[in-house]
C-alpha cells in the first residue's frame, strides 16, 4: 500500500469515528430496560449520559434531562469525561491530518513537516479512540455489575420464592455503537502513524573519497601506448613502445612498471 493510500485511508476511518463517538456521545440507548422477566410491559424506561426516558405502549416518549452533576455517580461523570476528551482530541487531530495530507500541497510545506503533522495526528487519534472505548467499557461494567446485584435483590424472602419487582438494565444500542467507532478511530490512528514513515525524506549519507592522480599518465596510439611522468609534451625520460621495441632512454634511475613488460 502506497503513503498516500495509507494516510487518506486512515484519515476516512478516523473521520468515521469520530462521527460515530459524537453520535454514541449524544444516543440515549445507553442502558435499556431489561424485559427478559417481563416482556409485555406498558412502560420501556432506557437511559444515556444526558438524560432518561420512558416510552409508553401507546409510542408517547417522554424524556428528562438529569438535572444535577454532583448528584450523579462517580462513574457516569468518568464517562462523560472520556467520550468529551476523545472528542476533542478527534476533532483537533482531524484539523492537522487535512494539512497533513500528501494530496493536498499548501504554499511550500515541506515533506518533513508533512511527516511530523502526520504523527501527530495520528497519535492524537489513537487516544481519542482509546478514551471512547475505555468509557464505553466502563458504563458497561457499571451496568453488568448493577445488573447482577439487582438479580441477586430480586429473590428475597421464603427461601427465595418470594419475587419482588426491580427495574434491571442491560446494554443499549450506543455501546456498540462507541465500541466500533473507538476501533475505527484507533486503527485510522495506527494507519496515520504508519503513513508518516513513508513521508520521512530518505537521507543519503555520502562517504568522502579523495581521488589522486596516477604517477604516470598512459596516453594512447595507434602504435602502443605511451608513458611519462609529466603532462607536457615535452617531458624528459619518455618512453614510446610500439611491438615490444624500445626507442631511448634505456636507463633510468626511476623505471617505469612497464619497462618490466
Amino acid at each position: 500500500m502506497s503513503t498516500t493510500t495509507c494516510q487518506v485511508v486512515g484519515f476516512l476511518l478516523s473521520l468515521l469515528g469520530l462521527a460515530g463517538c459524537i453520535a454514541a456521545t449524544g444516543m440515549d440507548m445507553w442502558s435499556t430496560q431489561d424485559l427478559y422477566d417481563n416482556p409485555v410491559t406498558s412502560v420501556f424506561q432506557y437511559e444515556g449520559l444526558w438524560r432518561s426516558c420512558v416510552r409508553q405502549s401507546s409510542g408517547f416518549t417522554e424524556c428528562r434531562p438529569y438535572f444535577t452533576i454532583l448528584g450523579l455517580p462517580a462513574m457516569l461523570q468518568a464517562v462523560r469525561a472520556l467520550m468529551i476528551v476523545g472528542i476533542v482530541l478527534g476533532a483537533i487531530s482531524l484539523l492537522v491530518s487535512i494539512f497533513a495530507l500528501k494530496c493536498i500541497r499548501i504554499g511550500s510545506m515541506e515533506d518533513s513537516a508533512k511527516a511530523n503533522m502526520t504523527l501527530t495526528s495520528g497519535i492524537m487519534f489513537i487516544i481519542s479512540g482509546l478514551c471512547a472505548i475505555v468509557g464505553v467499557s466502563v458504563f458497561a461494567n457499571m451496568l453488568v455489575t448493577n445488573f447482577w446485584m439487582s438479580t441477586a435483590n430480586m429473590y428475597t424472602g421464603m427461601g427465595g420464592m418470594v419475587q419482588t419487582v426491580q427495574t434491571r438494565y442491560t446494554f443499549g444500542s450506543a455501546l456498540f455503537v462507541g465500541w466500533v467507532a473507538g476501533g475505527l478511530t484507533l486503527i485510522g490512528g495506527v494507519m496515520m502513524c504508519i503513513a508518516c514513515r513513508g513521508l520521512v525524506p530518505e537521507e543519503t549519507n555520502y562517504k568522502a573519497v579523495s581521488y589522486h592522480a596516477s604517477g604516470h599518465n598512459v596516453a594512447y596510439k595507434p602504435g602502443g601506448f605511451k608513458a611519462s611522468t609529466g603532462f607536457g609534451p615535452n617531458s624528459k625520460n619518455k618512453k614510446i613502445y610500439d611491438g615490444g621495441a624500445r626507442t631511448e632512454d634505456e636507463v633510468q634511475s626511476h623505471p617505469s612498471k612497464y619497462d618490466y613488460v
